[in-house]
């Protein structure tokens, strides 16, 4: 039975779909006008009151004039363009409404909507001939750090009783990304990164930087690896013809990861949120000019290797939420094993414990940095299991906090 039912709707689906879109271009008042007109049609047959019978009339006539002036499709070319599409808190960001009448008749007054995060801009636009266009400027507010979805254009159309409404999404939508304040900091190479020209592993290899030892040459090892000294040496003593390869550990580029911690019960306030969101960017941002590898944790948003935008971005989307440094880090492991430097961005009630655990879950020769913002608060240095906790209490101390740490 239940096997029938659900073939039966399945068949049904796309006349049902019809009908429910047909049905939603009726108002509230529309539905109102058409109740009180089945009503009055009622009352007409039952009591037959002449009285019923002329505001039955009067109501059906209302209803077919305005379903008459409803019908009929807009023949309109819409673009929306937001410039630019990536800017910094405080600067100016502006949406561009273009619309188009691609018809031979002209276009009546158009009401459009275009949505901007949990706003709204609206436009009335005047008639527009055959051919013709309309243009809007609107300007976005950028003074919080966040991702502000703009669209999609939505066409308004109805009749003058607003007894019928159509509505149409003319464009996708569009993000807006708001990227945090930042600092210039100096190259980390020197300073937080010891390790910038890259850290010896125990993987050998048969080419790389940092020379291990001698073996006997095997069939199809690289001639240019043959070390002809110690060959001639070697085959003067033993009498025969012998050649060593040299042989070499494997180096790997310093990975440094960027976590932010996005637990709500870390910070005192929103502000102090924002700041371990700046210091956090400030040490991507450098890192990427120092054209280190990177990987950014902003609670559930992480980014691997990604380029300068796409790190950025990636701090805009973050936001307090009830998710763990924990979480972050087991996260982190996951998605870069072979990191080589963490830091870890989070605010004055942040538990020194969760810090501690955060650098027992990561490899031991990880180094771990934490800053640790405070709003209004001195710079400050002191140690934590191994660990280097930074008090900075504005975006403007972190060159001389990240300095204070190569000096200790």
């Amino acid at each position: 039975m239940k096997k029938r039912a659900r073939s039966v709707i399945r068949f049904t689906k796309p006349v049902w779909s019809r009908v429910g879109s047909m049905l939603s271009i009726v108002s509230p008042l529309g539905w109102t006008v058409i109740l009180f007109t089945a009503v009055a049609w009622v009352l007409t047959a039952t009591l037959h009151w002449v009285e019923f019978a002329y505001v039955t009339v009067f109501l059906i006539v209302i209803l077919v004039i305005a379903l008459v002036l409803s019908l009929g499709r807009l023949n309109l070319a819409v673009r929306l363009d937001v410039d630019p599409r990536r800017v910094t808190v405080g600067d100016t960001a502006a949406t561009r409404l273009e619309v188009v009448n691609q018809a031979s008749t002209p276009l009546l007054a158009l009401s459009v909507e275009v949505p901007i995060g949990e706003s709204a801009a609206r436009y009335n636009l005047p008639m527009v001939p055959p051919g013709g266009h309309r243009e809007e400027l609107t300007l976005i507010p950028t003074s919080r750090r966040a991702v502000i979805n703009v669209g999609p254009v939505i066409s308004q159309r109805g009749d003058p009783f607003n007894v019928f409404r159509r509505q149409v999404a003319w464009t996708p939508v569009i993000e807006l990304f708001i990227h945090p304040r930042i600092v210039a900091l100096e190259s980390l190479g020197s300073g937080l990164l010891r390790d910038l020209e890259g850290q010896a592993t125990n993987d050998v290899s048969t080419s790389d930087l940092a020379f291990h030892a001698l073996r006997p040459y095997t069939p199809g090892d690289d001639r240019r690896f043959i070390h002809w000294r110690s060959s001639a040496k070697l085959s003067a003593t033993s009498g025969m013809d012998a050649f060593l390869v040299r042989q070499f550990l494997d180096t790997r580029r310093s990975h440094i990861a960027v976590i932010v911690d996005v637990n709500s019960a870390s910070y005192a306030s929103e502000a102090e949120f924002e700041l371990a969101i700046s210091l956090g960017a400030s040490v991507a941002v450098r890192a990427l000019a120092d054209e280190l590898d990177i990987t950014v944790l902003c609670g559930r948003h992480a980014a691997v290797r990604p380029p300068r935008q796409m790190a950025l971005d990636t701090f805009s989307r973050a936001g307090r939420e009830a998710y763990s440094l924990a979480e972050e880090t087991a996260t982190l492991v996951k998605l870069a094993s072979d990191i080589s430097q963490a830091v870890v961005c989070t605010g004055s009630r942040a538990d020194v414990g969760a810090l501690l655990r955060t650098k027992a879950m990561l490899p031991p020769e990880v180094r771990v940095v934490a800053l640790r913002s405070d709003q209004g608060a001195t710079v400050g240095l002191r140690q934590a299991g191994g660990m280097n906790v930074i008090t900075v209490g504005m975006l403007s101390d972190l060159p001389h906090a990240l300095a204070a740490e190569v000096m200790a």
